[in-house]
C-alpha cells in the first residue's frame, strides 16, 4: 500500500510544484482520518491541492464557496415539500460527498461555519430532526485567507479544534515558479492523470496506519509535550485531550508514510507544528517565532 502512496505523492508533485512536504502532510492528515485547514493568501494553490488529492484518491469531490450570505441549508441540504407525494422530501446538500472543499471558510458567518461541526466530528448531519450518515471516507479540506484581509470572520476555537492539521503553502521557489510559468495549465494536466488509489485502498491504508506501534516511551514524550503546553510560561492555554489524540494519530500516519513499524520522536516532531500550531496561543511576552517552538526546544526526548 505504501508504494501506491509514494506514487500518489510523486504524481501530486507534478501538479503542486515545489511543495513535497505540504503534500505529504496533507496526505498524512487524511490517513489519520482528520480534516485539513490550509491557511494562506489567495492564489498559491490551496484549492488545487484539495482537488488534486481528491482526484488522485478517486474520491467524489465537491467545492463549496463560503460567502457572507451562505446559509447552513446551502451546505447541508433542506427538506422541501413535494406536492405530488404530499410530504416533505430531503434534498441532500453538497456535504454528501467524500471530499468537501470549504473554500475561503472564514468569509462565511459563524452560523454558516457551524454547519460543518457535526459533520466533522460525527460523520453525520441532522436536518429537521432527522440524522443522515455521510459517505466514507469523508474529509473536509478548508481554505482560509489571512485574518487581516477584508471580509473575513475568524474561526472560533471550537471550529479550529475540529481540524487535525493546519498548513501553509507559501510562495513557490524560483525553479518551481519557472516551471509553472512555462508549463501547461495544472488543472488541465490533472484531468489527464489517472487516480493512484481507490477509496477502498485509502480505507485500508487508514486501518494500517492506525495499527502502527506506539511504545510506552513514545507516549511519555507525547504526554511531556502536552503537559508543557499546559504549564509552560509561554502559553496562555495548552493542548486539549482531543489535540493529544490528534497528535498521536498524525504521528502514526507520518511513520506509516515513512514505512516504519513504530512511531519515533521524529515522527511526532514532524507533525507537531501542523497539529498543535493552530490550537496553541502564545503569551504576548513570548519570544517564540512559532507556537510549537518552545515545545521542540524545551521538552527533552526520553
Amino acid at each position: 500500500m505504501t508504494s501506491s502512496l509514494d506514487q500518489l505523492v510523486a504524481t501530486a508533485g507534478q501538479i503542486i510544484l515545489g511543495k513535497p512536504r505540504q503534500i505529504r502532510l496533507a496526505l498524512c492528515c487524511l490517513l489519520a482520518r482528520g480534516h485539513l485547514l490550509i491557511q494562506d493568501i489567495p492564489g498559491v494553490g490551496k484549492t488545487t491541492l484539495a482537488h488534486t488529492l481528491a482526484h488522485l484518491l478517486g474520491l467524489k469531490y465537491q467545492r463549496v464557496q463560503f460567502t457572507s450570505d451562505l446559509l447552513p441549508a446551502d451546505v447541508l441540504g433542506s427538506a422541501i415539500f413535494d406536492a405530488q407525494a404530499q410530504a416533505f422530501r430531503f434534498h441532500a446538500g453538497p456535504i454528501f460527498h467524500q471530499v468537501i472543499l470549504a473554500d475561503e471558510i472564514n468569509r462565511a458567518s459563524p452560523k454558516a461555519q457551524s454547519a460543518l461541526l457535526e459533520a466533522m466530528e460525527e460523520t453525520q448531519v441532522t436536518v429537521e430532526g432527522q440524522t443522515y450518515p455521510l459517505p466514507q471516507p469523508f474529509f473536509v479540506i478548508a481554505t482560509q485567507n489571512p485574518l487581516h484581509q477584508i471580509g473575513t470572520f475568524p474561526l472560533p476555537e471550537s471550529q479550529l479544534d475540529r481540524f487535525l492539521m493546519c498548513i501553509e503553502l507559501g510562495y513557490p521557489d524560483r525553479k518551481a515558479e519557472r516551471e509553472l510559468l512555462g508549463g501547461t495549465d495544472r488543472r488541465a494536466l490533472l484531468e489527464t492523470l489517472p487516480p493512484a488509489m481507490t477509496p477502498e485502498d485509502l480505507l485500508a491504508a487508514q486501518k494500517e496506519a492506525r495499527a502502527v506501534h506506539v511504545s510506552p516511551a513514545l507516549l511519555d514524550y507525547l504526554q511531556a509535550l502536552i503537559d508543557y503546553s499546559r504549564h509552560g510560561e509561554e502559553y496562555e492555554f495548552g493542548l486539549s485531550p482531543r489535540a493529544g489524540v490528534a497528535l498521536l494519530n498524525a504521528a502514526r500516519a507520518w511513520a506509516y508514510l515513512e514505512k516504519r513499524q513504530g512511531v519515533l520522536p521524529e515522527d511526532v516532531q514532524a507533525v507537531l507544528g501542523p497539529v498543535a500550531g493552530h490550537r496553541l496561543k502564545l503569551r504576548a511576552s513570548s519570544q517564540a517565532a512559532r507556537p510549537e517552538q518552545p515545545l521542540l526546544e524545551k521538552v527533552a526526548i526520553p
